[in-house]
């Protein structure tokens, strides 16, 4: 997934300021699902949602204004309950990786019960080859 940096997510030294990492690899996620035909809504719709309950996040370089984005996303572990994922930021222009962080996500149903990941979810993550 590529995107560009605006204004509004700089800080005021003029690069993006670290929190907004966060909502990039989210997006990142989503993205990641749905070119593996899954729709966060519709697993949602199904009962089924991913809240983040660990995140480790290393900041290599900084992004500024006007950059060019990717996120990549990479499985690292399938579990039961949880699925753990690698994701890159890199700038498009020079390949560069700028962040990189791990996530663990769990697969609750509402009233926040824990709950096994969907098989078709299972499918997509298992599925996957390198980086998307």
């Amino acid at each position: 997934m590529e995107f560009r940096v605006y204004y509004e997510d700089t800080d005021a030294g003029g690069v993006v300021y670290h929190a907004r990492y966060l909502g990039f690899f989210e997006r990142g996620r989503c993205e990641f699902l749905r070119r593996r035909g899954l729709s966060v809504r519709e697993l949602a719709d199904e009962g089924a949602v991913f809240p983040v309950v660990r995140m480790e996040v290393d900041f290599r370089a900084p992004a500024v204004l006007d950059d060019l984005l990717r996120v990549e996303t990479e499985v690292l572990e399938v579990g039961k309950t949880t699925f753990s994922l690698r994701q890159r930021v890199v700038r498009t222009e020079d390949g560069k990786t700028l962040v990189e962080g791990r996530v663990t996500l769990v697969c609750v149903r509402p009233g926040m019960k824990p709950r096994r990941l969907p098989e078709q979810l299972i499918g997509a993550l298992r599925s996957t080859n390198g980086a998307g």
